[in-house]
């Protein structure tokens, strides 16, 4: 059912974040004469602000909270005990207004032609109807669901249904390499695999099911096996992989059990998804966030920072939201989370830039003209690449109905945003930027939108309500105008409940707690708390915050701070990446860094030491980007690749990628690594010579 004519009314008339202030004001006796006081006010009075959100939002439980934040220590905050929620839940209450409504739940496109209608009472039954079958092949809450499934509405039907028995849902996209999946879904067993027979992109089909295959074969905790037929040629009856069924004969039931389902009530912190973000060794870190943080979080976000209405609200009547992103992507959840507030979401599977004969940055900006999306999200890279290719979205179709462009994965740069800019300047429309900057880590951003703040090119305009985001310099101080280290000192629902399988929260508390002793920072409103605290959150970014002399609400992000690989958005360990190339006869040692730095393009150089006798040619460097491609995504293969002799490393054999990855930044050799502490100081000469060569092309 779609109510087009409705779709005429601008939306929306009030950003989401006024009317919030407004109800602070007339419901609690709250007035900030600015924005600055409304944020200080959210990260010092935790649970008057979460409590605000909790209320503002209408939030559900049958048993009330006994309190909001138990106790406030990172990591381990407790917040909301005794409440109980369900993500599914949330998303299925608007079924019968936003259906009365004339709104549907998800447009779907990809890049064959197909558009595909889900309808909220549709979306429900099908839910339903996936919820029951994986509890009838014995799925019990707390119990893992792995899905290997692209941006399709299957995808998120799989999802909601995995929330609302209780599962925990974890989803790697079908463009990841064998070994990188089996990386993440080892580590947490899964007793369900929901998998897509194969995908199309660029142009072309690949089929996924002998990949489906080996997960099966690897991952011995798998019962059962369900299969998407997403190219149409799946044959169940010659397939290998054991015990599976179509999805299409799960979702097609409908009957009084059906009709009769509903997502069961779950404590506030049980866990919901696994994610997966990459530091600079190991396997992936496994990262478990609950039903409860996420969903509070997420509305906070999308509504009043991203200004994302509800579809069937008077105010944002006709709201559409898309955001592009992979299933590999933490952006993926947030388009999910549209629905969270009774949102339409439309959503593309598929390469947004055409193939490679066919290069073509415009099938996204004509599928938001015809399907009037409101919100229009993408990578930071995805608008960069519209700008080089020159594109005019005026030529597009009608584009009036966008009012917002959300960026995130990486910097934008100054010049994009402004071309963007000029662009809707020429169709009539002063667009607004909702640049946005935030973590797989806690399904959330850190740093994000204000519809009724200024805007500048390549600035983000203001940190979040509840993130008490500071940047910190050496002294571990917090400073403005200046570039530090980005901090966390306060607890967000929505940050890790913890890491699958962490024995004492090892590999959480080394991920973001080791660099600043506990207690430092943590008081809310600013100083030291005891020690019992805790440690602040260290993101790995650094930040600036206002203008060079300190002033306004701005925020710059500098990109990482740490070597992890921020590539095109996706975040992805060095490890993962050393496993593949020296796995080769040939490499007996590698190192890689991402230049990815406040909005430039992204350059990625290997390092590859080669076994005597051995020379990079052609041939060779195919080889290479091939491992790359093979094992974890064509994303991942580098721009260069250099030969070298040895590969930079402290005396206890670590590999000296910050160093470098600095060096080549532009910093100059003695204040980024210590000759001293290294093996091999004098293999150092021939990196600065490079970054020299670097920076003077740059």
């Amino acid at each position: 059912m779609n109510n087009v004519n409705h779709l005429s009314a601008a939306a929306p008339h009030l950003p989401q974040i006024r009317l919030y202030q407004n109800w602070l004001r007339d419901e609690r006796g709250l007035s900030f004469a600015t924005y600055n006081d409304l944020w200080r006010w959210s990260v010092t009075e935790l649970d008057a602000f979460w409590q605000s959100i909790w209320d503002y939002f209408d939030l559900q439980s049958p048993t009330p909270h006994t309190a909001v934040l138990a106790n406030n220590v990172m990591p381990g905050a407790k917040w909301f005990p005794g409440a109980q929620t369900n993500y599914a839940h949330q998303v299925l209450r608007h079924v019968q207004p936003a259906h009365e409504a004339g709104f549907l739940a998800v447009i779907s496109h990809n890049e064959k032609g197909l558009r595909r209608e889900m309808s909220w009472p549709e979306l429900r039954r099908q839910v339903a109807a996936m919820a029951l079958h994986l509890q009838a092949q014995g799925v019990q809450p707390g119990d893992r669901v792995a899905a290997y499934l692209p941006n399709i509405p299957e995808a998120m039907v799989a999802f909601l249904a995995t929330a609302s028995v209780g599962g925990v849902w974890s989803i790697c996209a079908p463009d990841m390499g064998t070994n990188a999946v089996l990386d993440r879904f080892k580590q947490i067993e899964p007793k369900v695999l929901i998998a897509v027979d194969g995908v199309s992109y660029g142009g072309r089909d690949f089929d996924r099911m002998g990949v489906v295959q080996e997960l099966r074969d690897a991952l011995p905790s798998v019962q059962h096996v369900i299969v998407h037929n997403n190219l149409g040629t799946l044959d169940l009856t010659n397939c290998d992989v054991g015990s599976s069924v179509q999805m299409s004969a799960i979702t097609a039931r409908e009957d009084a059990e059906v009709q009769a389902f509903e997502p069961m009530w779950l404590p506030f912190d049980h866990p919901l998804w696994i994610v997966y973000s990459s530091g600079t060794t190991g396997l992936p870190k496994p990262i478990v966030h609950g039903h409860g943080g996420t969903v509070i979080v997420a509305l906070a976000n999308k509504i009043l920072h991203n200004d994302i209405g509800c579809s069937y609200h008077a105010n944002s009547w006709g709201e559409r939201f898309h955001w592009y992103s992979s299933t590999g992507w933490v952006m993926w959840n947030a388009q999910v989370a549209g629905l969270l507030n009774g949102v339409t979401c439309v959503i593309y599977d598929g390469n947004p830039g055409g193939s490679k004969e066919h290069p073509d940055w415009g099938i996204l900006w004509r599928m938001a003209a015809q399907e009037k999306v409101t919100f229009f999200g993408a990578g930071a890279a995805y608008f960069a690449n519209c700008h080089k290719a020159g594109l005019d979205i005026s030529r597009c179709g009608d584009l009036s109905r966008v009012r917002a462009l959300g960026t995130t994965g990486s910097p934008l740069s100054a010049d994009t945003q402004t071309w963007g800019v000029e662009q809707f300047k020429a169709i009539g429309t002063d667009i607004w930027w909702c640049n946005i900057s935030g973590g797989t880590d806690f399904a959330g951003a850190f740093v994000g939108g204000h519809r009724e703040l200024p805007q500048e090119p390549g600035v983000m305009q203001c940190r979040e309500l509840g993130c008490a985001v500071e940047a910190w310099n050496e002294a571990g101080e917090p400073v403005l105008g200046e570039v530090g280290e980005l901090v966390c000192t306060q607890p967000i629902p929505s940050m890790p409940l913890y890491f699958w399988n962490d024995k004492d929260n090892a590999r959480y508390l080394a991920s973001y707690f080791e660099m600043y002793p506990a207690g430092h920072g943590r008081k809310p409103g600013g100083g030291d708390g005891p020690a019992s605290m805790g440690g602040v959150w260290r993101h790995g970014d650094w930040l600036r915050i206002g203008d060079a002399q300190g002033q306004g609400e701005g925020c710059v992000i500098f990109g990482r701070s740490d070597a992890t690989i921020n590539r095109h958005g996706l975040r992805m360990g060095t490890s993962e990446l050393y496993s593949a190339v020296e796995a080769l006869p040939e490499v007996m040692d590698s190192m890689v860094v991402d230049l990815e730095y406040l909005g430039k393009e992204s350059y990625m150089p290997l390092f590859v030491v080669l076994r005597p006798g051995t020379t990079l040619d052609d041939a060779l460097k195919a080889k290479l980007n091939n491992a790359i491609k093979v094992a974890l995504s064509p994303r991942f293969i580098p721009n260069d690749i250099f030969q070298v002799a040895e590969i930079p490393r402290t005396l206890s054999g670590k590999k000296q990628e910050l160093p470098i990855k600095k060096l080549m930044l532009g910093q100059p050799l003695e204040k980024v690594v210590n000759k001293d502490a290294m093996a091999n100081p004098g293999c150092l000469d021939w990196y600065v010579d490079l970054a020299k060569r670097h920076l003077a092309k740059a």
